[in-house]
Parts: structure tokens; sequence; C-alpha cells
């Protein structure tokens, strides 16, 4: 463990904690009702619509926001993410403030999943004549017939994606001991300064 006192600093700022749960609910809600919603998928539609404009804010916010929101002050080279990887095992908290090497290929890799399935949702066409996307028209119809199975297959790789979200943060909270819940809700996270 690094040397020196535990200072608390300001990890997240409450535009992007309120995203973060914005989003997390709508995932989870329009999840479920892909899964288990009724034969007419119009609030489905309005919260793809409602995610998609989350998604713009947080692509936007990783340019111009606080500098712990950018891309820039969280996104590390193979070095860094391989280095981290070496002490992943070992039981004594990171210090990182904010993500981890590790968890900012997840904020990728979530985003960018999170973006083609909006886009697969616009462009499909499943044959029902109900619950086509908005852009459906736009594309021809072979790609359009084919969205609706990558768009299905989308929600099983964000279903994956947010398992494996939880399961770090149990990781982290109960074998690193690290609070990884406190940022999430306040913004505030406890590291060690040398």
């Amino acid at each position: 463990m690094m040397e020196g006192r535990a200072e608390r600093i300001r990890v997240w700022d409450p535009a992007l904690r309120l995203f973060h749960w914005l989003l997390a609910a709508l995932v989870i809600a329009n999840w479920l009702l892909g899964q288990f919603g009724p034969n007419v998928m119009t609030l489905h539609f309005w919260l793809g619509y409602a995610i998609l404009a989350l998604l713009a804010f947080r692509l936007v916010w990783g340019f111009i926001g606080p500098e712990p929101a950018r891309f820039t002050s969280f996104l590390r080279g193979p070095s860094a993410i391989l280095s981290y990887l070496g002490g992943i095992a070992r039981r004594e908290p990171s210090n990182w403030p904010g993500h981890t090497p590790l968890g900012a290929l997840s904020v990728v890799a979530m985003l960018a999943v999170l973006l083609v399935q909006v886009g697969t949702g616009l462009i499909s066409d499943p044959l029902d004549y109900v619950n086509i996307g908005p852009l459906a028209d736009q594309v021809g119809s072979a790609t359009a017939r084919k969205a609706v199975g990558w768009h299905r297959l989308g929600g099983n790789i964000i279903l994956l994606l947010v398992l494996l979200h939880v399961g770090v943060i149990l990781f982290y909270r109960l074998w690193k001991n690290e609070d990884l819940v406190r940022p999430m809700i306040t913004g505030w996270k406890w590291v060690r300064r040398r």
C-alpha cells in the first residue's frame, strides 16, 4: 500500500453521477421491456431515445466536462493496463482516483455497446408492422431484418457487461477493501497520497 495519509477527494461531479444512475435505471427498464414487455414496444422506443440523449451527453461531457469526467483523464495506455493487471490479485486498495485503467476500458465498452444497441434499435424491422424502428426505411430491408438479431444479441451483451460491472464492484468492495459504493453515490473517494 502507498505510504501517507488518506485524503478525501472529489471524483465525479453531480452531472456525471446523475447520468450514471439515470442510464442504469433506463437500461435495466429497457432490457426488461425487451425481454418481458408488451407486444407494442412504444415505451421501449421512448426509453431508447432517452438512453441516446444520455449517451450524447456523456460523449460531450467526456471532452468538455470537469477533469475527472474527461476521457483523457482516465483512459490509459497498454503499459498502465498491464501494470494494473499485474497487481490486481493483491489484497490492497488500488488507490486510483476514479476508474482504474481496466475500469476505463469497461466504460468505453459499455458506451460503445449501448451506442450500437440504440443504432440497431433505430433501424430494426421485425416484420410485425408495429415495432419498426424509425430509421428502418433508411437501410435495406435485409439490413433492417438483421438488425433485429443484432439488437437481441446486444441486449445479451449489455446484460453480461452490467453483471460484470456489479461483480467488479463487489470484488473491489470485498477483496480489495475499497469503498466504491460511496463515490458512485456521493462523488467522493478516499485515496492514499504519497
